[in-house]
């Protein structure tokens, strides 16, 4: 059985709730990820996704300058430990349509994440199928296009028919 333990990125960044979305942005870049835990005192809070930092952040006119992460951080957080099997993480990701996930010890206190990609590069079991929870973590939802102006609408409609 392939744990957790096996595949784990260690050693993770991690950012606190007062600091603001602009060094959140500015460490994904330097990191080259697209998430970021929020921790306070080791205790997982939260995440931050480039995703929240858009669409919680920007799109709402925040000066990412001033935003505390904990304005825009997602805190409904599937979590996995060191010993869970790796099969039920691929499990539960898809399930979530999420591609990686924090781990946590028995306090809550991040202890690294495991993605995906950390599946595929390091998962030893021959059982594992990254390829099939990927499909299942991307399938696609319907955009909600109602707030926007109806020549974004229908120039999407219109992409979407070509």
């Amino acid at each position: 059985m392939t744990t957790v333990a096996d595949v784990m990125t260690r050693g993770v960044h991690a950012l606190s709730p007062a600091d603001t979305v602009t060094t959140a942005a500015r460490a994904m870049d330097e990191l080259n990820v697209g998430v970021i835990p929020v921790c306070e005192g080791g205790k997982l809070l939260g995440m931050v996704t480039d995703r929240d930092i858009v669409v919680r952040g920007m799109a709402q006119g925040l000066d990412g300058n001033s935003t505390p992460l904990v304005d825009v951080m997602s805190t409904s957080l599937r979590t996995a430990h060191e010993d869970d099997d790796v099969g039920d993480v691929l499990t539960l990701m898809a399930e979530s349509q999420i591609r990686r996930l924090p781990v946590v010890d028995a306090d809550d206190r991040l202890i690294g994440i495991v993605s995906l990609g950390d599946i595929a590069a390091k998962g030893m079991d021959g059982d594992i199928d990254v390829g099939e929870s990927l499909g299942a973590i991307s399938s696609p939802a319907e955009p909600d296009r109602s707030s926007l102006p109806a020549a974004a609408n229908s120039a999407s409609a219109s992409a979407k028919h070509a």
